[in-house]
């Protein structure tokens, strides 16, 4: 597929360039995966939808993508610095659980969401807690290569020294003066030779229930580490392209460029692509505000927030109407407007085997689809514009089907081809089999009406019409039986 020329904005020189692998067909992409200590939100939906796309797009494009999404089970603390509590070692105590209960019943769940959603799993989806080696090695790398300090215990990165041989600060514009001066005051900030300096290696606390040893203290990994040491691992020294949320782009990922230039002499990451937010009501939802709706809530419509439930098909297409890189402001009334669009759309797909060709296309200009949607795919994955393009095309299907325009053979086979691989294949969108319930009940009331139609015309004596509607429904695959309160049907499937 030369002809696609793929941009993507790259966070680190922001500017869209050109995406050429480092070594094509092949294609390494890590994405940062959730920490599982509660349910998934439309937050984590949104970086999981937004790669998703990506990796559904290059696999389309030919390339051999290995996407690594790892599962962060510990070291992520509770303020995204170096102090409190593991997540999920709070949570594990607060519920007298192991803390790889709490990680199994959350992961398991996720899992879930993710298979609703339609997001296809993961090349390797790595955990941090089974790669405690790696972590530990890329730790002794930094401090032999001189960019780190041990302190009772916990090994701490050097920013200071870093950033004078090294930029600290490359991907998210900020410079060391104003990290310094930004860094609130923290416990056990006497540990660090600087208040912008970040935990690699922490000596775990007495009731600390996760501890691994290391040369340094029995412990645990910083937060960071995971992923440079993972990445590592199962993508090389260096790889394509590194993908999150866009609140990770500080500290999480310009610690995750100074681990890696502290360690191997270079950066492991070319393109490094983030998701913006969602917003509700104009403030980011997640779990620390506790202004987050779960995914769970969503599809069973149980949160004060939502004034129905939603379908996963509907929150995927609520997703890609904007751009990644744009921010997404959650109401009802957008939802509701999504639901309808999806339904609009996946009417247009079934219309097109409703079409009998004429010999010729006329009223309309079909023409181009095609080439439209990859352009707008090929412009930093614009979503959206694909989705527009496919709502003139919807337009234009309805057009043919009130017979007031005509579509060729050659071009509504173009048609279906297109719409069924941006709908389906990139997009990933698929007809819902969620609201099979109230449809088979309308399915139910229908046969009820004709059977009461048809005991109205046995009570006439029309034995005709009667025996016409047992047999046609029986034809359809319907047994009618008789009974003295009037009458029982099942279908014969």
């Amino acid at each position: 597929m030369e002809n696609n020329q793929l941009f993507i904005y790259n966070t680190l020189t922001r500017k869209k360039e050109l995406f050429v692998p480092l070594h094509a067909p092949h294609v390494g992409m890590y994405v940062c995966g959730p920490t599982v200590y509660g349910d998934g939100h439309l937050g984590h939906a949104r970086p999981a939808i937004t790669f998703d796309i990506v990796f559904r797009y290059l696999t389309h494009l030919g390339y051999k993508v290995r996407y690594v999404r790892n599962i962060t089970d510990v070291g992520h603390l509770e303020h995204d610095a170096d102090d409190g509590e593991d997540k999920i070692a709070k949570k594990a105590r607060l519920e007298q659980l192991e803390p790889m209960e709490v990680v199994q019943y959350y992961l398991l769940r996720y899992h879930k969401a993710m298979e609703a959603l339609n997001v296809l799993p993961p090349s390797i989806e790595p955990h941090a807690s089974g790669h405690i080696i790696e972590q530990i090695k890329l730790v002794e790398e930094i401090l032999k290569n001189g960019y780190a300090y041990e302190s009772k215990g916990s090994v701490y990165f050097d920013v200071a020294k870093y950033n004078k041989d090294h930029h600290y600060g490359v991907l998210s514009g900020r410079n060391l003066d104003d990290v310094l001066n930004t860094t609130r005051e923290l416990d056990g900030q006497d540990e660090k030779h600087n208040p912008a300096d970040f935990a690699l290696w922490k000596c775990a606390q007495p009731e600390h229930i996760m501890r691994w040893p290391s040369p340094w203290s029995n412990g645990f990994p910083g937060w960071h580490c995971e992923c440079t040491a993972m990445g590592r691992k199962y993508l090389g020294e260096t790889f394509d392209i590194h993908g999150g949320g866009m609140d990770l782009v500080f500290p999480h990922h310009e610690c995750e460029i100074a681990q890696a230039v502290a360690s191997e002499g270079h950066q492991m990451v070319r393109y490094w692509m983030h998701n913006n937010m969602i917003t509700i009501n104009g403030q980011k939802m997640g779990k620390s505000l506790g202004n987050f709706i779960t995914l769970d809530e969503f599809f069973t419509g149980s949160n004060k927030l939502l004034t129905q439930a939603y379908s996963p098909m509907t929150i995927r297409f609520f997703i890609l109407q904007a751009h990644y890189r744009s921010t997404v402001d959650f109401s009802n009334e957008a939802l509701q407007a999504a639901e309808k669009g999806l339904e609009r759309l996946l009417e247009g797909v079934k219309n097109l085997d409703r079409i009998t060709p004429a010999k010729a296309t006329s009223g309309i200009e079909p023409k181009g689809l095609r080439e439209k949607c990859y352009e707008a795919m090929n412009d930093d994955l614009n979503t959206p514009i694909v989705i527009s393009h496919l709502f003139d095309a919807t337009r234009m299907i309805n057009t043919v089907i009130d017979k007031k325009a005509a579509i060729s053979a050659e071009d509504l086979e173009e048609l279906k081809s297109v719409f069924h691989l941006f709908v389906f294949d990139i997009l990933g969108l698929k007809a819902e089999a969620e609201n099979n319930a109230a449809r088979e009940e309308a399915y139910g009331k229908v046969v009820d009406m004709l059977l009461e139609q048809r005991m109205q015309a046995k009570a006439n004596k029309d034995w005709a019409t009667s025996d016409k509607i047992r047999d046609n429904l029986a034809a359809l695959g319907f047994e009618v039986k008789d009974t003295k309160d009037g009458f029982t049907w099942k279908l014969n499937k």
